[in-house]
């Protein structure tokens, strides 16, 4: 119960965090120097764009975390429920 609790509240917190957006001041020299020359072309929709490719290559490692911790997950419960069956002890499994 414990642990569906933790994980609900992780899950949870990450879905808050996902669809929160806040507006940052800083970026790289890069894609400040584009955003700069397309607003001084009259262009304004650049650094929207460039904002939403940046979050995106931002969720990209925690999703590859987040899958990763699933079948992690989902491997060691399998263990658990099969050292159970074996021994009946939730602990080590007999040799």
């Amino acid at each position: 119960m414990k642990t569906k609790k933790l994980l609900f509240t992780f899950l949870f917190a990450t879905l808050l965090g996902g669809f929160t957006s806040v507006d940052s001041k800083a970026q790289c020299a890069m894609c400040r120097a584009t955003v700069e020359s397309n607003l001084s072309d009259g262009s304004s929709s650049v650094g929207a764009g460039l904002n939403k490719g940046i979050l995106y290559l931002v969720s990209f490692p925690y999703l590859v975390c987040m899958v990763i911790a699933f079948f992690w997950y989902r491997s060691s419960k399998e263990n658990y429920e099969k050292r159970l069956k074996t021994t009946g002890y939730p602990g080590r499994a007999m040799p």
